[in-house]
């Protein structure tokens, strides 16, 4: 296969739009707490698609992983578990921070730590700063960071306007913690870009898989399997805790408030067949990584920051079209609309560049 970075770019796209997607279904599930249905629908996330395509497209998968060396399947296992944390910690961040400045600060540590973070440890970033390609990878970044701190000013101002106006929940200001906020907030910022560093442990994996007959297509997926198990480890035992704290598993069984009235039974079917989409849509933004990131070539550490400014582009274009901007001001939607297009730039400007190799 003849590696393509602007397919590779389209790709990355639809994983964005997938990860902006997947929490659609969940919204429209009632009910069920939480930790309910994240798990529920996390089963689907972290077990049942990865392996289901892992099977589906590479061959002779579990000779692949037999024959991976312990220390590298230790390595992709301890990064997802460490990942499992960013995202866990990523809600606490936002709430006492606020949604600007804890979605500037995760996802811009995110993004330069799991970007440049690989080639730094593997030792590779002084040949990757020589080239060319490798010098667009990195102004690429930093228009990515720029797009993220324009989103982020552009949800202050709106912010601001709707606490103006009397419309915000005067609870959710109280919760405001700066000091706390950060030290969170770094903290998630750091532990979310442990997945990159999960697929570029996992290299190994892509090689014993592309020898073992797969098409190189597909060569990330056995990585997923690893990795995602790491995730499957950190959610679920989180999930679990707060289960029995909140005493909410008969809520699988269709059981409300605790009691022993259960939902009809197509509501709580609904129930699981939204939770499946739902984790099967986010899923698939990785499913859709691998592939665009088979296609970027020499530099594939440059896909991680494609992957995160197409979650943010199209976050935002999810949330116009549930009119979560609705009345707000000229100025905040020129500011929102200057980042996304700095945004679009950057994943177009890494594509191009990765095209000189």
């Amino acid at each position: 296969m003849i590696a393509n970075p602007l397919y590779g770019v389209v790709f990355h796209w639809l994983g964005g739009l997938f990860s902006a997607s997947f929490y659609v279904p969940y919204k429209q599930i009632k009910w069920w707490s939480w930790e309910v249905f994240w798990l529920a629908g996390g089963i689907f996330s972290w077990v049942v698609m990865p392996w289901f395509f892992a099977l589906l497209q590479t061959e002779d998968l579990f000779g692949v992983l037999s024959s991976t060396p312990n220390s590298v399947l230790m390595q992709c296992y301890l990064w997802g578990v460490g990942w499992g944390f960013g995202g866990l910690t990523f809600g606490l961040a936002v709430r006492y921070m606020g949604i600007s400045s804890g979605m500037a600060i995760v996802l811009g540590l995110t993004t330069v730590i799991g970007t440049m973070g690989p080639p730094i440890l593997n030792g590779s970033i002084g040949a990757v700063l020589a080239t060319i390609s490798g010098q667009i990878a990195v102004v690429g970044v930093l228009m990515t960071l720029g797009g993220v701190v324009f989103v982020a000013k552009a949800t202050a101002i709106k912010d601001k306007e709707k606490k103006a106006e009397g419309k915000t929940n005067e609870s959710s200001a109280e919760q405001i913690d700066i000091r706390k906020g950060i030290m969170i907030a770094l903290f998630s910022g750091v532990m979310s870009s442990c997945f990159a560093f999960g697929i570029a442990a996992g290299k190994p994996i892509h090689e014993l898989t592309m020898a073992a007959g797969t098409a190189p297509l597909w060569q990330g997926l056995p990585v997923l399997c690893v990795v995602l198990s790491g995730g499957l480890t950190t959610n679920a035992l989180w999930c679990i805790y707060l289960i029995m704290k909140n005493r909410s598993a008969m809520e699988f069984i269709g059981a409300v408030n605790k009691q022993t009235v259960k939902l009809p039974a197509n509501a709580l079917i609904k129930n699981y067949l939204l939770a499946a989409a739902g984790g099967s849509l986010w899923y698939f933004q990785f499913f859709m990584y691998t592939m665009g990131e088979s296609h970027m070539g020499k530099y594939q550490f440059s896909s991680w920051t494609i992957h995160m400014a197409s979650i943010i582009i199209f976050s935002t274009l999810w949330g116009l079209a549930l009119r979560e901007w609705r009345g707000a001001s000229g100025g905040s939607k020129k500011v929102l609309f200057g980042g996304v297009g700095l945004l679009v730039l950057a994943t177009v400007a890494i594509g191009i560049g990765n095209s000189f190799q």
